[in-house]
Formats: C-alpha cells, sequence, structure tokens
C-alpha cells in the first residue's frame, strides 16, 4: 500500500477518534447538552439509561486517545506491535458497526437512538473500521540498493 493511503485513512480516523475522546471528556464534566438531562442523553446516545459518569467516560476517553495515537504512528512509522494496535481499533468499530446493525431491526423505530443509530453511529463506524483497516496495510517503504541485500554502504575492495 502506497505511502500516502495509509496517511490519508489515518487523518479522519485519528481525527474522529480524538474528537469523541474530546465528547466523552466534556460529558465527564456533568454536561448533558444538547440534551435536557442525563436520562435523554443516555437514551439519545446508547437506546438505554446508563450513567454518565467519570468512572465510566474516562477510560474511555483514555482509549480512545490511544488509538488515535497508535493510527497516528503506524500511518507515519509502520511497526508490528502498531499494526496490531490499529487491528484492534478495527475490531473494536467493527463490534460497534455489528450491533448498530442489529439494534436497526431489534429496537424501536420511533426513538431519537434509533435515527442517529441508522443515519450516523452505524455508517461512522463501518466508515472508520475500513480506514482503520488501511491504516493497519500500510507498510514500511522497501530498503533499495545495499541495504535490501544486507550489505553494507561501504564495499571492500
Amino acid at each position: 500500500m502506497s505511502d500516502r493511503t495509509g496517511r490519508r485513512a489515518a487523518v479522519p480516523l485519528a481525527s474522529v477518534l480524538t474528537a469523541d475522546a474530546l465528547l466523552h471528556l466534556f460529558r465527564a464534566t456533568g454536561s448533558t447538552w444538547p440534551a435536557a438531562d442525563e436520562k435523554g442523553l443516555s437514551h439519545a446516545v446508547l437506546g438505554v439509561e446508563a450513567p454518565f459518569t467519570p468512572p465510566v467516560l474516562l477510560p474511555l476517553a483514555a482509549l480512545l486517545l490511544t488509538a488515535s495515537g497508535i493510527v497516528v504512528a503506524q500511518s507515519l512509522r509502520p511497526r508490528r506491535v502498531l499494526r496490531l494496535g490499529t487491528l484492534a481499533a478495527a475490531a473494536g468499530l467493527s463490534l460497534c458497526a455489528l450491533a448498530g446493525v442489529h439494534r436497526v431491526f431489534a429496537q424501536d423505530t420511533s426513538t431519537v437512538f434509533h435515527r442517529l443509530n441508522l443515519v450516523l453511529y452505524t455508517p461512522l463506524c463501518a466508515l472508520l473500521c475500513v480506514a482503520a483497516l488501511r491504516v493497519a496495510r500500510h507498510r514500511r517503504p522497501a530498503a533499495s540498493g545495499f541495504a535490501a541485500r544486507g550489505e553494507d554502504a561501504v564495499r571492500v575492495r
């Protein structure tokens, strides 16, 4: 895969992961914007009532920021461990997308969550999963010349 393709996929992926982490940090302050209360926010974002407390939100924000950093690092200096981290991010995103597809058919179609899930959450998770897989495929350019054959740069006569 070309050097540019992996980097082009990494920028929007890392941007969305970072924005989501910042949103989790914002929610950890107790803000429920744009919802009127925590219950309304929970039903719009998750489809069920769940706590939006710092013990829940801060680890998620840390995980999202870590994934974002790993994706950027993999796009700039590909390494096996970074590839595994990027694949782990892709796996998490694919699980979110699959859960979203399940929820499209399993939940009440008149809710705010159903519309957001159908139009925003599930498609975004699917697109980000594809982007993560593209970044994970990104490899270092092959060495050429002496280094490719394992020879020193200086020849001995």
